[in-house]
């Protein structure tokens, strides 16, 4: 009995080993609970922006795409606040990161980790053209659906290289990506969803999960 336990331990730590080795596993639940709080603070100063009253943007979606499709400088005020809730969910997110592997020993440049940041961009960089060619276009109200479609396939794509929870949250963009592709009214609504709360609750979890008991 004594035997057959101390294989199932040396199993499992072998198991471990060639987690650890294949996967990066120090990315931090508490950037995606920041990025996501980012997002949201990002989404109220669109609606300001637009002069849209969230209240009346949830009773009347056309309003938000009349807005939407009204502004002649859209292309430089209103792209500044994706822009910015970027910049602070990375550098944010970059810190948590850091402080979780120094916590658990790890580095956080591995060659795993590379391959990781390889598989994101690439969807990523795919949906910015993507995105810079609606609004060459003028095409803005899908705007908030291709972000939300994009960023769920590169999570998917990067998610063999890390927690199990980032392809979960990828199929979770890309849901509601879609939906705000059919309700493109309430596009803004279904951004603040997509990287505001979805990132709020899956960084939550993962945060308890692996981070707060260890």
């Amino acid at each position: 009995m004594k035997d057959s336990e101390k294989h199932l331990q040396d199993l499992a730590q072998i198991r471990s080993m060639m987690e650890r080795s294949s996967r990066f596993l120090s990315l931090s639940g508490l950037s995606g609970v920041f990025a996501g709080i980012y997002a949201l603070i990002g989404a109220m100063a669109a609606y300001k922006l637009l002069g849209v009253h969230i209240r009346e943007a949830l009773s009347s979606p056309t309003l938000f795409v009349a807005n939407i499709g009204g502004i002649e400088d859209f292309n430089i005020p209103f792209l500044l606040i994706p822009c910015s809730v970027l910049i602070a969910a990375l550098i944010s997110g970059y810190y948590f990161t850091w402080r979780n592997a120094q916590k658990n020993k790890q580095q956080i440049w591995t060659k795993t980790s590379w391959l990781m940041l390889a598989n994101l961009f690439v969807p990523l960089a795919a949906g910015g053209l993507f995105c810079l060619i609606l609004i060459f276009h003028g095409i803005y109200f899908l705007l908030a659906s291709s972000t939300l479609i994009f960023y769920g396939l590169a999570l998917i794509n990067a998610s063999k290289y890390t927690l199990d929870e980032i392809r979960y949250l990828g199929i979770s963009e890309i849901i509601i990506g879609l939906l705000a592709a059919v309700f493109v009214g309430y596009g803004l609504l279904f951004w603040a969803i997509g990287f505001g709360v979805i990132h709020i609750v899956y960084g939550g979890v993962m945060y308890f999960k692996y981070e707060k008991n260890n």
